[in-house]
């Protein structure tokens, strides 16, 4: 898909303003879900009406205010070294070359399922646990739960990881 060829509105992902329930399930079963990377078509910020694919790795759900949605950050290929509001994730299965990853983490996307265009990778459950804690810290959106998200977050990693065992 190119820039010019973005897809419908209910297709798209967009930027959210709302509170993040923060979750940790991935299943790679085409479905999004949170701890994967997805790719979607993003709007670019200066200019909403034109975007393109890219990744985005999925932190929890919308809060269900408005339409159901993933919740996501964006992820880059160019080096935001010591940029402000992005994180380093490193490589993996999701860049075909395998760079180098940064995380955007003051940036919320609320990521509708029929937007996701294919699954990239599972995130490691302990970088997923540093990301989520680093984009909650700096990014500063709100999310749903606990003030720590990571002892809440740390359960569900841990049940995951005995239901896969």
């Amino acid at each position: 898909m190119t820039r010019a060829e973005r897809p419908p509105h209910h297709l798209r992902a967009r930027d959210y303003h709302g509170t993040v329930v923060l979750d940790y399930a991935p299943d790679l079963d085409g479905e999004p879900d949170p701890g994967e990377i997805v790719w979607a078509w993003v709007p670019f910020r200066e200019d909403p009406t034109r975007g393109k694919d890219r990744p985005l790795v999925v932190i929890g759900r919308t809060d269900g205010r408005a339409p159901a949605a993933m919740a996501g950050l964006m992820l880059s290929s160019k080096d935001r070294s010591g940029r402000s509001g992005w994180v380093f994730l490193g490589a993996g299965g999701w860049d075909e070359r395998r760079r180098d990853s940064w995380v955007r983490v003051d940036r919320v996307f609320a990521i509708p399922a029929g937007a996701i265009r294919r699954e990239g990778a599972v995130l490691p459950p302990e970088r997923f646990l540093e990301l989520v804690e680093a984009a909650v810290s700096r990014g500063g959106f709100p999310v749903a739960g606990p003030a720590r998200p990571r002892l809440s977050l740390w359960a569900r990693v841990k049940q995951w990881v005995r239901r896969r065992s």
